[in-house]
């Protein structure tokens, strides 16, 4: 029990700084136009519950006036009796269009100080997504994230609007008639109608409390199918490779059966909720008119004054009624803010230092000095490397998979902070530098180039947004680009598809290029730029890579050794260490491991050689003996190193 009452008061404390995080959209500094919105929505919040207050006391007196029990309608004043309640009935239909006028003017004020809150809880969390640590993204699940923004953003623009123009005033007009009732009819009225209405809300607040566990599982299932399904048609190539069209529709089924009983047994809930709401409006509804009808027939009460009861009750139950739906959907936007709130309040697991300052570039030279570093400490991926790429010069990073190579882009652009040592950049330890102006120095070509779903102008054009049309062409000219791009029927403005799936592998290289071209950084680093492409496209790849180094400092991640012979140094890596350094001509002179490395690959591309040539003299059972087919061979080359 005390464990449900702790986990009660966590879920309030949490609701609670949820509501309070909004006030600064909600009263936003330094904006005063927004802020007089808020008062004169509040004016017109205040002019319309106060008219729909009098209103049915119009409608009272008409009716009294109608049945001639009004006390201030002489007999024999025909006209008059006439005209009083003609008066009276425009005047409540007035008074009904002026309540709805201010209610509707409310909305109309109010509606841009909810937009900028809103906007600006979204501009944040997409900021703060961005800058979080790769860590965070390389764990966190696309689909399932942004149906929490969606959520989440929605639940704001929801909270803001309906607490302060819907439970709050509810609240107000709730006392007010009750004060109303006592005063007019008495006590016992009052005291009937408190007890009806406290029991509503009571009930309303109890059911809807218990139904939130079904609302989450619901929202958990709806979160998991979406996640399943992004996931999926992101990989659509890799699902199509396998033939796992039936397999991918059965997870995704599943999450949805899952949905399917959550949002049932919602639905069951919200339903025992309605019938339980109306029973009790119903009560305490039929228990006062039944009173008033009773004060009639002894002449306490006139006619109009029980149409006035059934009007204040009708015109309590109805925003009461409106109140329980509006509870609902705040606890609901209240828990579906809550996730936002949590990736909001996620901090980012590298930060710049509070005395951080820009990177001052005086050529580029790049240090590595006895660094140490793991994603977990029993994990150690580099040990002790120290070496210096000069300005201007070319240093290579060769070895095995896994020996850690990729792993030095990363701790260089500073994705995750070294366990030991420092990097310097011209004698700056990029911990003591701005994250954005190290960053703006860095040029990548990476393996795998994933592009926006726009334009292939637009494409290069990040490279540095403000570019002129001319330097996006040179750009791509000089990224031998720009030729394909022209014989293209829209060009520039040629849309590349999700992901870039539009274009070949080697043309998404190119644009890659142009726009590390355009981004003119000091720094350029080569993230095994052409390990993936047939030999034919590298080496034109190859040539354009050279253009852009020259004269640049430049780190080059290489499996294709073939790719590096003209690097300044070459270090071959293994298993966190460096194992051996020099010039292409040194190792191979050295007969170590970089030259063994050599062998091999140069080994296999003469069988590839072969086998091409075998295919083309049309000698398939020469062929065939070789590890698979010579089609696909033909196709894809590259498969033999």
């Amino acid at each position: 029990m005390s464990s449900d009452a702790d986990t009660a008061s966590d879920i309030a404390k949490s609701h609670w700084y949820t509501v309070k995080s909004l006030a600064p959209y909600l009263w936003a500094p330094g904006r005063g136009d927004l802020r007089l919105r808020v008062v004169l929505a509040l004016g017109c919040l205040i002019l319309a519950k106060v008219i729909g207050v009098f209103t049915p006391f119009l409608l009272k007196d008409a009716v009294d006036a109608l049945t001639g029990e009004g006390g201030g309608v002489a007999p024999d004043m025909e006209t008059v009796v006439l005209a009083v309640p003609v008066a009276l009935i425009v005047g409540y239909g007035m008074a009904r269009v002026l309540a709805l006028f201010f209610a509707e003017l409310r909305d109309a004020v109010f509606v841009k100080v909810g937009q900028n809150a809103l906007r600006n809880v979204a501009l944040q969390t997409f900021r703060h997504l961005h800058g979080l640590s790769l860590a965070y993204h390389l764990e966190r699940k696309t689909g399932g994230l942004s149906r929490i923004i969606e959520r989440g953003t929605r639940g704001i623009d929801f909270l803001l609007r309906f607490m302060l123009f819907n439970i709050l005033p509810t609240l107000l007009e709730i006392v007010l008639i009750s004060v109303i009732f006592w005063i007019n009819f008495g006590f016992l009225y009052a005291l009937i109608t408190f007890v009806g209405l406290t029991s509503y809300i009571l009930f309303t607040f109890y059911v809807t409390d218990w139904r939130l566990k079904f609302r989450r599982d619901m929202n958990e299932q709806d979160t998991k199918a979406n996640t399943k399904a992004i996931d999926s048609l992101l990989n659509y190539e890799t699902v199509k490779y396998f033939t796992n069209e039936d397999h991918e529709a059965d997870r995704f089924n599943v999450a949805l059966e899952r949905y399917e009983r959550a949002a049932v047994k919602s639905q069951v809930s919200l339903t025992f909720l309605n019938v339980g709401q109306g029973i009790i409006i119903a009560a305490g509804l039929v228990a006062v008119l039944w009173m008033a009808a009773v004060g009639v027939v002894e002449g306490r009460f006139t006619i109009g004054e029980f149409v006035l009861v059934n009007s204040l009750l009708i015109q309590i139950y109805q925003p009461l009624n409106f109140l329980g739906f509006v509870y609902r959907e705040i606890k609901q936007s209240l828990t579906d803010m809550e996730k936002m709130f949590e990736v909001i309040r996620t901090g980012a697991d590298i930060e710049d230092a509070p005395d951080a300052k820009p990177l001052a570039v005086n050529g580029g030279t790049v240090t590595f000095e006895n660094v140490f570093f793991h994603y977990s400490p029993d994990r150690p991926i580099l040990k002790d490397i120290s070496f210096t790429v000069p300005a201007g010069k070319t240093t290579a990073v060769v070895g095995a998979s896994g020996a850690g190579k990729s792993t030095l882009s990363r701790i260089l652009f500073r994705f995750y902070d070294v366990a030991g040592g420092r990097i310097l950049i011209d004698g700056q330890d990029i911990r003591g530098l701005t994250q954005k102006s190290l960053r703006r120095a860095i040029g990548v070509v990476p393996q795998d180039t994933v592009l926006f779903n726009d334009t292939i102008g637009y494409n290069i054009r990040y490279g540095r947004p403000d570019a002129t049309e001319e330097q996006v062409e040179e750009a791509a000219r000089l990224a031998q680009v720009h030729r394909f791009i022209a014989e293209l029927p829209e060009g520039y403005e040629t849309s590349v598809g999700e992901r870039g799936l539009k274009l070949s592998g080697g043309e998404k290289q190119r644009i890659a290029i142009a726009r590390t071209i355009l981004k003119n950084p000091p720094i350029l680093l080569l993230d095994e730029a052409t390990s993936a492409l047939d030999s034919h496209t590298e080496r034109d790849i190859q040539a354009a890579l050279d253009h852009v180094s020259h004269g640049r400092t430049t780190i080059v991640i290489a499996h294709r050794l073939s790719t590096v012979v003209g690097a300044d140094e070459i270090l071959v890596l293994d298993k966190g260490d460096i194992i051996e350094r020099g010039t292409h001509d040194a190792l191979m002179a050295k007969g170590g491991r970089y030259h063994d490395m050599w062998q091999k690959q140069q080994e296999a591309t003469e069988a590839r050689e072969k086998l091409v040539a075998l295919a083309d003299s049309g000698d398939t059972d020469s062929a065939s003996p070789v590890d698979g087919s010579v089609d696909a061979r033909r196709k894809n080359p590259a498969q033999l190193i």
